[in-house]
């Protein structure tokens, strides 16, 4: 069941005390690419959804592995370090050379278990765009513990758009994210036809904690709509009445030059089945050009305005 937003006047009151939730599972997208899940509970806290939004989602971080070699796309909150920890270890042997890839190294879903992790495994390096991802990924016990030594974690420097290589032969496209409010890097997995698209394409959620945490094209009623009350409720406010006619364009030239089957958001259900793929991409370029400049007139945006 896909949960619609709901324009309301009245600021959604918040709850007091931690989400009680405390669930995480493995989810095999294909041979050799796993989701990392961990389910979180919408209750207006979680700033990746509409501050509306009721029900339950799913942190989703991805590892990819390749004989004695993985690579992990983001880290997980905080709050999900030890399930983390032990999903990553029941997929890789004691002598898998573990990559690390923060895909918005400005978020803390992407940074926060960074250091637990390469203090719990053989990690060789971490990919970033910054000279020194250590600065940036400086988070856990080490440094709460007020240790005055320097983090040290070697960096790999990516660069806007390339092809990495996990292990012997499996090659991933790495790329800025046609849409994006911070540094955001999108990744496409040629072995898998998967398209890892961060913080794009999160708007699925469920009413249950269980799930389901993949959706095809015969389970899916979201609607162009809900897509837009979605991005316009989150950090894409600026959109209405933005420039989108060049955000359209570099979102088709990637939907046109790769063959997608699957797209696996940083959060919310992944999208399986190439049927469903195109009907979602529609429906977000459709939503991109009824926001454009050229047809609806920009507006101041209050803080706690539902839209």
């Amino acid at each position: 069941m896909n949960l619609q937003t709901k324009p309301s006047a009245l600021k959604p009151a918040w709850p007091t005390g931690r989400s009680k939730i405390d669930k995480s599972h493995i989810t095999t997208i294909a041979d050799g690419l796993y989701a990392l899940q961990n389910v979180l509970e919408l209750d207006g806290r979680v700033s990746a959804y509409p501050a509306d939004a009721r029900g339950y989602s799913v942190s989703n971080c991805y590892l990819l592995v390749q004989g004695h070699h993985a690579l992990l796309l983001d880290s997980g909150l905080s709050a999900h370090e030890s399930s983390i920890i032990a999903m990553i270890r029941s997929l890789t042997k004691p002598d898998t050379l573990l990559s690390l890839f923060p895909l918005r190294i400005n978020e803390y879903m992407s940074v926060c278990n960074v250091e637990a992790i390469a203090q719990s495994f053989n990690v060789e390096q971490c990919y970033s765009g910054n000279p020194d991802a250590a600065l940036w990924v400086d988070f856990g016990k080490r440094s709460d513990s007020n240790d005055q030594r320097p983090y040290s974690l070697k960096t790999t420097l990516v660069t806007r758009s390339e092809t990495l290589q996990v292990g012997e032969g499996r090659l991933i496209d790495v790329f800025q994210a046609p849409i994006r409010l911070i540094n955001t890097r999108w990744m496409f997995d040629q072995n898998t036809r998967t398209l890892f698209t961060s913080d794009s394409f999160s708007h699925e959620w469920s009413d249950s904690s269980d799930g389901p945490w993949e959706i095809s094209d015969q389970d899916c009623t979201t609607t162009p709509a809900h897509i837009r009350s979605f991005l316009l409720n989150t950090r894409y406010w600026w959109l209405e009445g933005g420039k989108t006619t060049e955000l359209r364009r570099k979102l088709a030239v990637i939907f046109e030059k790769y063959p997608i089957e699957t797209i696996a958001p940083g959060y919310g259900r992944i999208l399986r089945g190439r049927a469903l793929v195109e009907r979602q991409y529609k429906m977000f370029d459709d939503v991109l050009a009824r926001l454009d400049k050229g047809v609806i007139a920009p507006k101041y945006v209050d803080r706690d305005e539902l839209r």
